[in-house]
């Protein structure tokens, strides 16, 4: 990759329902809603509230921001980026 291309710090957004308020377990994993994958954190966070903010009434529906350029690359410096 070029050194003048943009850096992409990727982020996926999920949600879905999940089986109860203190664990991360998804109550239906093929009711999963992926949202989609972003180039960068503020774009995540935009989609992430959309949906949140969509589904405000349902108190096990959850969605979550995944930072998947930590997990490509667990090494890269990620304090300097934003």
């Amino acid at each position: 990759m070029p050194d003048s291309a943009p850096q992409q710090l990727l982020h996926l957004v999920i949600g879905g329902e999940l089986t109860d308020l203190e664990h991360v377990t998804f109550k239906d994993l093929d009711q999963v809603d992926i949202v989609g994958v972003y180039p960068n954190y503020a774009t995540a966070y935009a989609a992430w509230k959309a949906k949140a903010q969509q589904t405000v009434d349902n108190a096990h529906m959850r969605y979550f921001v995944v930072h998947l350029h930590r997990l490509l690359d667990p090494g890269q410096d990620t304090k300097s980026s934003s």
